[in-house]
C-alpha cells in the first residue's frame, strides 16, 4: 500500500455491518471489523452499531489498534420547528461524545420527510416528502444552530447529502449550501450518494469544494440502479439489491475526482464505503482492492504532475 497519500484514508464499518439493512453482517463482531481495518493499515473509522458503547472500552479497543474515531452519523429532525429544542439537546450530547473521542467532524443528515428515517411517517407510505419553503427555512436555521454547538466543541458539522432524504439531488445540495452559514455548516461530500441523487460527483466536488470538510468514497453499480429505478424501489431496497459498492468496482470515474482532491490540497479524511451484503462481497477484500485503486490513481496523478513540471 502507498505511503504517499496526500489526504487521510479510513474505512467505514458499514462495509462489514449494515446500518440501514440490519441483516447485513448481523453476526460480525466489532473485533473482526477493527482487526481488518488494522490489517489494511488504516487508522480511521466511523462509529458503527457493533462497536462498544462503553466509552472506556471503545477507547481501549481503538487505541490498541492505532485507530481514530473520525465521526459518527447523527440524524436530525430540524425541518420541523417543534422538534428543534429536543434535537439540539441531543446534538449537544452527540458532540460531547465525539469530542471525548477526539473526532473533529460530525456527519449530520436531516431525516424529516424520509420514508425510512422520519419518526412521523407511517407504514406503507411510498415516497420521500420533499420540503416546502417553511421546511427549508427551519432546516437551515436548525443546522446553523447545531453547527454553532459543534463549534463550541472545536468540531465541524458536515452535512451528509443522502439517498432517500430531502437533501439528495444536486439542486437540493445547492439550496442547502445557499441557505446555511458557511462558517457553521460544512459539507460531507459522498461520491456514491451524489450519483444516486442524480448528480455528476465531479461537478458537486468542484462546485462546493470550499465547503467540503469530510468525504465518503463510494461507487455505484449502474445496472442495479437502473433496475431499481424501473421498479420504483425505495432507498433501503436499493441497498439490498446491491446498488452501492467500493471505489473501482462500479461506474464512477474516480480519476478526475482524486486529481481534483490532490491538486486542491485536500488533507482531511476520506472514508472508503461499500454498503453492501458482506456475505456476498467480502469486506476486507473489497476494501483492500478499493484502497489499491485509490492509491494507483494518487500515484498516477503524481507522475503526471512530475512530467508537467519537468
Amino acid at each position: 500500500m502507498s505511503n504517499n497519500r496526500p489526504f487521510q484514508i479510513g474505512v467505514h464499518p458499514i462495509n462489514w455491518v449494515g446500518e440501514d439493512v440490519r441483516e447485513h453482517g448481523a453476526d460480525t463482531t466489532y473485533e473482526t471489523i477493527l482487526d481488518d481495518i488494522q490489517r489494511l493499515g488504516l487508522t480511521g473509522t466511523e462509529m458503527g452499531r457493533k462497536y462498544p458503547q462503553d466509552l472506556a472500552v471503545l477507547k481501549q479497543e481503538l487505541a490498541s489498534r492505532g485507530i481514530q474515531l473520525v465521526s459518527q452519523w447523527k440524524s436530525v429532525l430540524l425541518s420541523d420547528p417543534s422538534y428543534r429544542e429536543q434535537e439540539l439537546a441531543a446534538y449537544r450530547a452527540h458532540c460531547e461524545f465525539l469530542s471525548e473521542m477526539g473526532s473533529k467532524v460530525i456527519s449530520t443528515a436531516e431525516v424529516g420527510g424520509s420514508l425510512h428515517f422520519d419518526p412521523r411517517r407511517t407504514p406503507n407510505e411510498k415516497e420521500v416528502l420533499r420540503l416546502d419553503e417553511d421546511g427549508w427555512r427551519s432546516l437551515a436555521e436548525g443546522l446553523n444552530a447545531a453547527g454553532s454547538i459543534a463549534r463550541e466543541f472545536g468540531m465541524k458539522l458536515v452535512y451528509h447529502h443522502h439517498g432517500g432524504t430531502v437533501v439528495e439531488s444536486p439542486e437540493e445540495i445547492d439550496r442547502l449550501m445557499e441557505l446555511t452559514d458557511p462558517s457553521l455548516v460544512s459539507l460531507l461530500y459522498d461520491t456514491g450518494h451524489a450519483y444516486y441523487g442524480g448528480a455528476d460527483p465531479l461537478q458537486v466536488l468542484r462546485k462546493h469544494y470550499d465547503r467540503i470538510a469530510y468525504i465518503h468514497l463510494k461507487d455505484i453499480r449502474p445496472s442495479v440502479l437502473a433496475e431499481a429505478r424501473s421498479e420504483a424501489a425505495d432507498f433501503v431496497t436499493c441497498i439490498r439489491k446491491g446498488v452501492f459498492t467500493v471505489p473501482g468496482d462500479g461506474c464512477i470515474d474516480f480519476t478526475p475526482i482524486i486529481a481534483e482532491l490532490v491538486d486542491r490540497g485536500y488533507n482531511g479524511w476520506a472514508m472508503l464505503e461499500g454498503e453492501q451484503d458482506p456475505a456476498i462481497h467480502p469486506p476486507y477484500e473489497y476494501a483492500f482492492n478499493a484502497l489499491q485503486h485509490i492509491d494507483t490513481l494518487i500515484n498516477e496523478n503524481a507522475r503526471k504532475g512530475a512530467k508537467v513540471n519537468e
